[in-house]
């Protein structure tokens, strides 16, 4: 176990401030000048001894960074920042709340996913008549990324910027050639949205293995036109699939198969628990919202918390329930966060998993049943577990004065923070895992980067060069000896264009290949920003790598975005 000697600056609520400066002693750590004394000097900031036990002793560090760096102010990991796109001030946030799936919980893709593509493909030999050679096929992980856009009815993967123009198309796994992208997508006179029912996004993690598999089964139609039926075209073979899918989700088989073997399938997060403390401790309410039943959150939550399986050697624990003040269960986001959702709220008797009526949280005596205990007498009252419901339900709880006082953080665009953002004005922070390695690749490839926009540049004004001497010559009146001299010059700056061009083009995407090898950096198309990068700026205040980042800054940290610069703004600004 390590310790640390701390300087920390934290901020609680004004009504759990203490006023006096507070003398904090390391436990473990003197020297010739005898224990090491930190003093808090700012009133605004207050120890929160009450965290202490269970983040001061963390061991190896990057949570316990923020504490125990001298100057309170560590230098955060690239891989692991919070990114701020709309400023919040944690000051004002009262209450904050987490997703389950892929926030709190960080599935293996490699087990995980792949354990939903063989249920998948099971599902689509035994239930839906497919060729039983599927059974042979196996899931790389690794080739599909976020923000892809399935065209169903072409058969098609997709990759866009921000302005929706389709940057990279495949067909299956076939690469789709510029001029047969543009004849598909650029060719029409109406700019289509790629939001109807032809089109699927794959927007969440979860979604990996169904994209891939749809590219696998597109492949196979064409290649094997006998084994597949005329009226399976590529719209009805994505159909199947997500009715596949929906079946695996339906007889809980996936599920079953990660509560008997959590580790499997799961990440040990230890800076999850310190990161809750520290909330609870500043005195903001804790929540989680999760589309997952209560069996299945509790075996999940128990490994998270504290490693316990279904195995029989151990059994599960209600202790995680402590870092929670409520918990929602079978929520149906994104449906939860509208409020004239009439759909009723049960508490949850967390022994037995029964619902109890209730009228807005408050349990009613049931029929027969004239000895049902108070709220106050409730087991587990310090954590109450509900299911189902709407945002409005839950703003009672919580007892929130508007909705800007609440953070929400999640892993889905459309499912946790596009609603929660838009529709509700919650303050909202969206985990991309993903982000750990882009933040780093990219932190590690400037040299690189500025040769690009070398190049770039020098393409640019040789192109300039090129159009103004053409110009001269179809236009200019020349004499014999000038035009002589501009079409020699013309030749030599096509021939180093074409050198530079292709310098260009080649640096460009051996640039992005250290991303992905198909699909490039995840934020970008070429020099504009992916479509997913679009979503996350517009509807994600913050967003990070990992929920546990959180727990590496202060509660009450200002988050402040950088300065929006526009075209003609950066021309002038960054040079």
């Amino acid at each position: 176990m390590l310790f640390y000697p701390l300087t920390i600056n934290l901020s609680l609520p004004n009504d759990l401030c203490d006023q006096q400066q507070v003398q904090i002693l390391s436990s473990s750590s003197t020297d010739e000048s005898g224990p090491i004394n930190t003093i808090l000097q700012d009133q605004q900031f207050t120890s929160y001894q009450a965290a202490m036990d269970g983040v001061i002793g963390f061991e190896d560090g990057d949570v316990a960074s923020l504490i125990s760096s001298p100057e309170g102010k560590p230098t955060i990991d690239i891989g692991k920042q919070i990114f701020c796109n709309s400023a919040v001030n944690m000051k004002n946030i009262v209450a904050v709340g987490f997703d389950m799936d892929y926030t709190l919980a960080q599935y293996k893709p490699d087990t995980f996913e792949s354990l939903a593509y063989d249920g998948t493909i099971e599902k689509l030999v035994t239930n839906l008549g497919y060729p039983k050679e599927l059974l042979e096929w196996s899931f790389d992980w690794t080739y599909m990324v976020r923000g892809l856009v399935l065209d169903k009815k072409r058969g098609n993967v997709l990759k866009m910027d921000r302005h929706k123009y389709v940057k990279v198309a495949y067909h299956g796994f076939r690469l789709i050639s510029k001029n047969e992208k543009v004849a598909t997508y650029g060719n029409t006179f109406t700019r289509d949205a790629f939001d109807g029912p032809d089109y699927a996004h794959i927007d969440t993690l979860f979604s990996l293995a169904e994209a891939y598999l749809f590219a696998q089964l597109v492949d196979f139609k064409d290649s094997n036109p006998e084994k597949m039926s005329e009226v399976k075209d590529y719209y009805c073979i994505y159909t199947d699939v997500r009715s596949a899918i929906d079946m695996c989700h339906r007889d809980g088989s996936l599920k079953e198969m990660v509560a008997k073997d959590p580790k499997k399938y799961i990440n040990k997060d230890n800076s999850i628990v310190p990161m809750l403390k520290m909330l609870k401790t500043s005195g903001r309410a804790v929540f989680m919202v999760t589309n997952s039943l209560w069996d299945y959150t509790n075996v999940v939550m128990n490994f998270v918390f504290g490693a316990r399986t279904m195995d029989g050697d151990s059994s599960l624990s209600l202790d995680w329930l402590q870092h929670f003040d409520f918990v929602i269960t079978g929520s149906a986001k994104p449906g939860f966060f509208h409020d004239e959702n009439r759909a009723n709220i049960f508490m949850v008797e967390t022994d037995s998993g029964k619902l109890v009526n209730t009228d807005n949280g408050t349990p009613l005596a049931q029929v027969g049943s004239p000895a049902l205990e108070l709220p106050n007498q409730i087991p587990n009252k310090h954590c109450k577990v509900f299911q189902g419901g709407n945002v409005g339900h839950l703003h009672k709880l919580l007892n929130v004065g508007s909705s800007s006082q609440v953070l929400y953080v999640g892993d889905h665009i459309y499912g946790d923070i596009l609603r929660s953002k838009k529709v509700l004005g919650w303050r909202t922070m969206l985990i991309v895992p993903e982000l750990e390695k882009e933040a780093r690749v990219l932190s590690s490839s400037r040299e690189t980067r500025k040769r690009l926009q070398l190049l770039r540049s020098e393409r640019d004004q040789i192109e300039d060069q090129t159009h103004h001497l053409k110009w001269s010559l179809e236009h200019g009146n020349l004499d014999a000896g000038e035009r002589e001299k501009l079409t020699s010059n013309l030749e030599v700056l096509q021939v180093q264009g074409a050198r530079v061009r292709a310098s260009h083009q080649e640096s460009q995407k051996s640039f992005h290949q250290k991303f992905h090898p198909v699909w490039g950096q995840l934020m970008k198309t070429g020099y504009q920003n992916s479509r997913f990068a679009h979503q996350v700026e517009r509807f994600a205040c913050l967003y990070t790598s990992q929920v546990g980042n959180l727990g590496l800054y202060p509660p009450a940290k200002y988050y402040r975005p950088g300065e929006d610069l526009m075209a003609h703004e950066s021309d002038v600004l960054t040079k």
